[in-house]
């Protein structure tokens, strides 16, 4: 996951949307977004290479995403997956808090990353190359590939447009959310982030959608709970930018059936 903006508790009886783009290269193997056969409580897309996944959500109200935080010079080869922390937030029962707070004592272990975990009363943020984890206060709020809020070009168009979509209907406008993530501009030289990479690949990287032959975006999510349901809708891409496939979730809170 390269881009995600979300709204917490500022929505009545919508305790969360998320919309966001994976931006990945287009031979890591990869499953649609689904229930997971060994969990069918889990809805997620699963990245096969390493088994875990970049978002998702559970049954019971339950999310997670993570983004990787770029900078070339700190990458260890051997490091454990990041899409780990996101399945086994998924897998457990751990509250949000409690589960950030352990992955703060251990995130030197892996490369760097942005991690996101929630639930339908507290969602809460840690990245092992920030400060340590902390609550998510009622707003709207945007993450790349460096820390949360983080004034990147494509943050902010990205945060804006998702913004001016909520306020326009009562119920989040999934097709609307959808094309503020198709946003393909990239931004002036002057606005680009040093992160490393070289002037060009910052350049590429720069849209809100990427459209590369061997890396790109690769899916588009929005992911919603409100009173008593969930709802994950996932957009797939292929390496022109065309949709490839789409997959559409919606279920009753586990807590609700209950």
């Amino acid at each position: 996951m390269c881009l995600a903006v979300l709204a917490i508790r500022t929505l009545s009886d919508i305790p969360v949307v998320i919309a966001a783009n994976r931006d990945e290269y287009h031979a890591r193997p990869t499953t649609a977004a689904g229930p997971w056969p060994e969990a069918p409580d889990i809805i997620a897309g699963r990245d096969l290479q390493s088994g875990g996944t970049w978002m998702g959500m559970t049954t019971g109200g339950r999310y997670a995403l993570v983004t990787n935080y770029r900078d070339p010079m700190t990458i260890r080869p051997g490091t454990p997956s990041r899409g780990q922390l996101v399945a086994d937030f998924l897998r457990g029962d751990t509250p949000p808090a409690a589960y950030a707070a352990a992955i703060q004592e251990t995130g030197e272990a892996y490369n760097g990353f942005n991690l996101i975990v929630g639930d339908t009363r507290d969602t809460w943020y840690y990245s092992n190359r920030g400060g340590p984890a902390r609550a998510l206060e009622p707003g709207i709020y945007a993450l790349s590939n460096h820390l949360l809020d983080t004034p990147w070009p494509k943050l902010a168009r990205t945060k804006a447009a998702f913004a001016h979509v909520l306020r326009a209907t009562p119920q989040p406008d999934v097709d609307a959310l959808f094309q503020a993530l198709a946003d393909r501009s990239v931004a002036a030289d002057a606005e680009l982030p040093d992160t490393g990479v070289g002037l060009e690949r910052e350049r590429f990287l720069s849209s809100a959608f990427i459209v590369g032959l061997t890396y790109g975006t690769r899916s588009s999510t929005v992911m919603a709970i409100d009173g008593r349901r969930c709802h994950l809708h996932e957009q797939r891409f292929g390496p022109d930018g065309s949709a490839s496939g789409r997959s559409d979730w919606s279920f009753e809170l586990r807590s609700a059936q209950s």
